[in-house]
């Protein structure tokens, strides 16, 4: 179930005004926050093949954090965890930044901010692709999705008919139809339903390699590994986002250990210092991912959604992830209203986590693997 945004603002407007936003959504104010950011852009406007919902504005960026440091003490990632193992806030509710794949906009754009600002940040970075002009896989599948959506009727069918020649692909259907949804709904489809193997090739058919190389694509490029010890030595958290982005849950015991252990160490070599804190690549957790973080090394890990691991809650530390219309209201200005309803969850139940946490999940892979 979905609230439009004139619903969202009356919705939010009267909990606000009435105070019953707490009740709505069953908690008391949070007192810890923890913000998850991607691409930070100077115009989103003009933001060239990024995926809109993966992308804010430097200007809709400050306002968000200016109006959560009114009411929270903005702190580094370490001080987060000293605080949520010792179960403390203080009298003041925290809150913590960070920013995943590690874009070279975070260090253009973001990073300055946050420096002027006084607010320190974290950056979760893909340690495979800093230095390189490789495109994240996500990125290079939703660009081959919108040029396939932007065909007529007839070479969208013709396309959908030729990849299904190469492999069972499921959810083409989408691309076929007459009217499909958009490039990032059809996106998201497909990496939550198609294996990695069968996705890559879909991309190395829709797509040729090299162009991934070309200028165009330079809104997507990643940091360089100057850029990522600049921002450590400015006081950002570094932490790791795998090897290569990959989707743990759906990847094999060992591939998955591998992602974690090899980002984590790559990191500790260029930084000469101990990496503690990992995010979950699309948010993709299960209780044998969570095992497998531990067994890495890590201390804290945090997700895109609320699900926790009762066994391991600092390997699950809940963030709220934001982008430009997050909180933008129908005049397309910063709604104060929409952020409070954000953040206190008011909006929870009308947009709730998809994925399947449950250790369940555990038990099908390993059976599909056997």
């Amino acid at each position: 179930m979905r609230l439009s945004l004139l619903a969202k603002e009356v919705a939010a407007e009267t909990l606000g005004r009435t105070g019953a936003h707490r009740l709505w959504s069953g908690r008391a104010a949070p007192r810890v926050l923890v913000l998850g950011y991607h691409q930070v852009v100077e115009d989103e406007r003009n933001a060239g093949p990024s995926i809109p919902a993966m992308i804010i504005s430097t200007a809709m960026l400050e306002r968000q954090l200016d109006w959560v440091g009114r009411r929270f003490r903005f702190v580094t990632l370490d001080e987060l965890g000293h605080q949520l193992e010792s179960g403390g806030a203080g009298e003041r509710p925290f809150a913590a930044v960070t920013f995943d794949d590690g874009y070279r906009d975070v260090y253009e754009h973001a990073f300055p901010l946050l420096q002027r600002k006084g607010i320190p940040g974290a950056v979760c970075v893909v340690t495979d692709l800093v230095g390189t002009r490789r495109l994240l896989f996500h990125d290079q599948l939703y660009l081959v999705v919108a040029r396939a959506l932007a065909q007529p009727l007839s070479a969208r069918a013709q396309l959908v008919m030729r990849l299904r020649r190469i492999a069972p692909v499921p959810g083409l259907e989408e691309i076929a139809r007459p009217r499909p949804r958009g490039a990032f709904a059809v996106m998201r489809r497909l990496l939550e339903t198609v294996p990695p193997a069968e996705l890559e090739m879909m991309v190395h058919v829709l797509g040729e390699p090299r162009e991934w190389e070309e200028e165009s694509f330079s809104e997507l490029r990643i940091l360089d590994w100057d850029m990522v010890r600049a921002m450590h030595r400015g006081g950002f958290t570094i932490a790791s986002h795998t090897s290569t982005h990959a989707r743990l849950t759906v990847e094999t015991p060992e591939r998955a250990r591998q992602e974690l252990s090899a980002s984590r160490k790559r990191l500790e070599e260029e930084l000469n210092a101990p990496v503690r804190h990992f995010a979950y690549p699309d948010g993709c957790f299960d209780g044998a991912v969570v095992d497998a973080v531990a067994e890495a090394g890590y201390e804290f890990a945090y997700t895109t959604c609320r699900h926790r691991d009762r066994r391991r809650p600092l390997l699950t530390v809940p963030r709220r992830l934001l982008w430009e219309n997050s909180c933008r209201n129908s005049a397309g200005r910063f709604s104060p209203s929409l952020m409070r309803g954000l953040v206190q969850g008011v909006f929870d139940w009308f947009a709730p986590c998809r994925q399947d946490h449950r250790a369940a999940r555990v038990a099908r892979r390993q059976e599909a693997m056997a």
